[in-house]
């Protein structure tokens, strides 16, 4: 039991597929927490809604329309425009100690935000940081969560009421978003970028326009959508970038060949055309590597049975919870050989990819919940990644001898403490 609920935790790919796949109808459901009851207007976001009609709408819409293949391609001008900024902005910090971290963060939080609102303004801002801060009062330990009955937990430990407050400001700016946008439609302005194209207000706004929404309290829903965007698309990226960064510095041998790449295939260049990272093999086995040693949800998701089932041999009731421990099976020695160790060639012959198809290989989870923004993340960890190994050269801060690589407790697993280093420019030559 884990508080007042029945809980099992599958540790090895059989089980996975146990859940994930064999029995994947029984598990479909999200457990009601507290947290994304309030923040995600009342679970209506993708992540956490229920398993049923308007789930599947919402993935349908999610799928098809905001991050298919094609739209992610469409946002490739403001991946580019952002990669140029974060580019710049640490040319100006060349021989000085950074945090690396923090200007990751920056780069995916600016582009999400022009991907859903069309710009970054004032307002941006502000609802960027508020979702950091739910983030963190979120992924606390909750007992109210774990005890639901006893409802004087929430007086106890006041995390309700700080949710609430959270949610009342990150409603109001979401609000006015939206009406800025209806009452750009209405005067037949129904692209809002920055550089022409439509943003997902845009597009929900269309689908709406068009009646083939097929979802009640529309407003909630795309307010729940794009909070969605934010929460789960700029955490991931970003501590992506992070960990792969800290394990190519831990691993120099690694960096060398990832950043020879980079540079060869861009010889030449003044910078990276997106275009072209097709060419860069290595730099994604990089990535597959980093999301096998560090997966942003080391337990997934949590799961709950919707259906009584059996799971090898045991009876599994309606409401127990379940965890993925996709951290565990991706060191597990029965299937990777020297598991603890950072080898990106390990990827290099096998068929391993992200699809949720290999079940000691899980970083995004698989089947009908796996995650619907896989392209549009790793479109921004290859570019980012990139980008940072092309113009810059890095090393550790003056008397600084390893890096800390202690996680963050939570849902999501990045770095407990900022990637500090020195960069030095890059020039190539032409």
């Amino acid at each position: 039991k884990l508080g007042g609920f029945n809980t099992i935790v599958a540790s090895s790919p059989r089980m996975a597929k146990e859940v994930l796949k064999t029995h994947d109808l029984s598990f479909l459901n999200r457990p009601i927490i507290q947290a994304t009851k309030i923040l995600c207007y009342d679970n209506s976001a993708l992540v956490f809604s229920q398993y049923g009609d308007s789930w599947r709408q919402m993935r349908k819409i999610f799928v098809l329309e905001l991050l298919s293949t094609k739209r992610v391609r469409s946002f490739q001008p403001i991946r580019q425009d952002e990669g140029s900024r974060l580019v710049s902005l640490i040319k100006e910090s060349v021989g000085k100690s950074i945090d690396l971290s923090e200007k990751i963060k920056l780069y995916t939080t600016s582009m999400v935000a022009r991907a859903a609102f069309g710009k970054v303004n004032d307002a941006g801002v502000t609802f960027l940081k508020l979702v950091t801060e739910a983030a963190e009062v979120a992924e606390g330990f909750d007992p109210a969560d774990m005890f639901p009955s006893y409802k004087f937990l929430n007086v106890f430990f006041n995390s309700r009421s700080n949710l609430l407050k959270i949610h009342g400001k990150t409603d109001m700016i979401l609000e006015e978003m939206i009406d800025e946008h209806i009452k750009s439609h209405q005067m037949g302005k129904k692209a809002n970028g920055e550089n022409g194209e439509e943003d997902v207000i845009d597009i929900l706004l269309s689908i709406k326009d068009s009646g083939d929404l097929g979802i009640s309290h529309w407003m909630n829903n795309v307010k729940a959508l794009i909070f969605d965007m934010f929460s789960a698309g700029t955490e991931t990226s970003s501590a992506t970038v992070e960990w792969a960064m800290t394990e190519l510095m831990k691993n120099p041998s690694v960096m060398r060949k990832a950043q020879d790449e980079v540079r060869q295939a861009f010889k030449g260049k003044k910078t990276i055309d997106e275009s072209d990272l097709e060419e860069l093999k290595y730099l994604k086995l990089v990535v597959k590597e980093v999301l096998r040693l560090h997966p942003f949800a080391p337990l997934l998701v949590p799961r709950e049975c919707r259906e009584a089932c059996q799971i090898d041999g045991y009876d599994i009731p309606v409401k127990t919870r379940v965890f993925v421990n996709v951290w565990a099976i991706g060191r597990d020695e029965k299937y990777w050989k020297d598991p603890e160790s950072f080898i990106p060639e390990r990827f290099e012959d096998n068929s391993l990819d992200f699809t949720g198809n290999n079940f000691e290989y899980l970083p995004f989870g698989c089947g009908r919940r796996i995650c619907p923004g896989m392209t549009f993340g790793l479109a921004n960890v290859h570019l980012v990644l990139a980008l940072l190994l092309y113009h810059f050269n890095w090393k550790l801060p003056p008397g600084v001898n390893d890096i800390d690589m202690a996680e963050r407790p939570g849902l999501g697993a990045s770095k407990k403490h900022g990637l500090v280093l020195v960069p030095s420019f890059y020039q190539p030559s032409f």
